[in-house]
This record gives structure tokens, C-alpha cells and sequence, in this order.
């Protein structure tokens, strides 16, 4: 596990790495970020902005999801992953938002979470991006960089990574340090090709070490 002390060292190379990281999903509101936060889950930003590009010129409100039928917005995210279930639980949110919070995104985490297809994660993203409350999101990318690094055990949970994340960094620092840690397992710690011959934090990555020892040997 590294110390405080490395830990900084990690955090403040990172930054260095990705100093303008932030939420790429496209949105202009925060009932655009809801949805467009749900319609992520097991499937990438990249293809969500693709989808939601003309998702939100014909769906603008909670009343327009629930104008049309089921079978309508199934077809209009079809091409996203788990979309039948998706499709039933944006309809359920919005019916919530509508009868619980005259239509507007509620701008806390417990009230979020309440909201069908609204798991912790989804909650810190909305909170955080859009309601500017601190917050640290663990998606594959945070929980896989954090263990990789051994700033969290590689047993810990999602719920646990979070907490040791939340105990080891500055509470002003959560939403930003949560953009960084994605961007650096997005695009330089990968799941299934980190670049850790070029990795300034080698000396310090326990997981790169070791790779770059099987390496050698072959």
C-alpha cells in the first residue's frame, strides 16, 4: 500500500497527465446528465454521446419520455446495452421527478439514489457534475487504477474503494481527482494494456512493476 506521502506523488503526477480531466458525457443540463448517466452504465461514453445527440433534440423533459411508448424508446437507444431495462427505468425516474419533484433532477445523493436505474455511482456523477458537491464516483476505471497503484487492497469492494479513496484525499479534491483517475485509466492505465513502459509512476505502481518483470523474462 503507498504511503501519504506517495500517494500525493501519485495524484499530483496525474493531474500533471490530465490537468482539463472532466465528465465527457455531452449534456446541457442536469436532467441530461441523469440520463445520460444511466444510459452508461456497462457501455461507453463515446457511444452514449453518439446516442443522446439525437436523443435530446426529440426528449427534452421528464413528460416527453413518458409521451411515447415503451417499444418507441427502447428503438431510440436500441444500439446501448441493456437498453429494454434502461428504457424502464428512465421511464420510472421520470415519472418520480414528475410526482415527487415537479419534473426537476433532485440535487442530493440520498434523493438520487431513490430514483429507478440511480445506483451510488450514478448519484456521485449527477451530485458532483452537476451540483458541484464533492464526490468520488468508482467506476471501473477508479476502482482498477486504485488497486493497480495500491492505493486501495485489490479485495476491496466498490463501497470500500470509494471510502479509502474519500479518507486519502482532500475533500476539495474528490470530484476532480475522480475526473483525473478515469482519464488515466481511460487512456493510459488500460484494462487490458496499461502503458507502463512509459509510465511516469512506474517506480511507484505495484502492478506495474511486476508486469514490466514478466515482460523482461519472455
Amino acid at each position: 500500500m503507498l504511503t501519504k506521502r506517495e500517494i500525493n506523488i501519485v495524484l499530483d503526477q496525474i493531474e500533471k497527465m490530465f490537468p482539463d480531466a472532466e465528465c465527457e458525457l455531452v449534456h446541457d443540463n442536469p436532467f441530461e446528465l441523469l440520463i445520460a448517466v444511466v444510459l452508461s452504465a456497462q457501455c461507453t461514453d463515446a457511444l452514449v454521446n453518439k446516442v443522446t445527440k439525437d436523443l435530446f433534440k426529440k426528449y427534452k423533459t421528464p413528460e416527453d419520455f413518458l409521451s411515447v411508448s415503451l417499444d418507441e424508446l427502447q428503438q431510440d437507444i436500441r444500439s446501448i446495452g441493456l437498453y429494454r431495462n434502461k428504457s424502464k427505468n428512465i421511464r420510472k425516474l421520470c415519472t418520480t421527478l414528475i410526482e415527487k419533484y415537479r419534473g426537476v433532477v433532485p440535487n442530493t445523493k440520498a434523493e438520487l439514489e431513490k430514483l429507478a436505474g440511480v445506483g451510488r455511482k450514478t448519484a456521485n456523477v449527477v451530485a458532483s457534475v452537476a451540483f458541484d458537491e464533492p464526490a468520488i464516483a468508482v467506476d471501473t476505471h477508479v476502482e482498477r487504477v486504485s488497486k493497480r497503484l495500491g492505493i486501495c487492497k485489490w479485495k476491496d469492494s466498490v463501497l470500500e474503494v470509494e471510502k479509502t479513496l474519500m479518507k486519502k484525499i482532500p475533500k476539495q479534491e474528490w470530484s476532480n481527482t475522480h475526473h483525473r483517475l478515469i482519464f488515466f485509466g481511460r487512456y493510459h492505465c488500460k484494462a487490458k494494456s496499461p502503458q507502463c513502459d512509459i509510465c511516469p509512476l512506474l517506480d511507484l505502481c505495484r502492478e506495474g512493476k511486476k508486469r514490466m518483470r514478466k515482460s523482461s523474462k519472455v
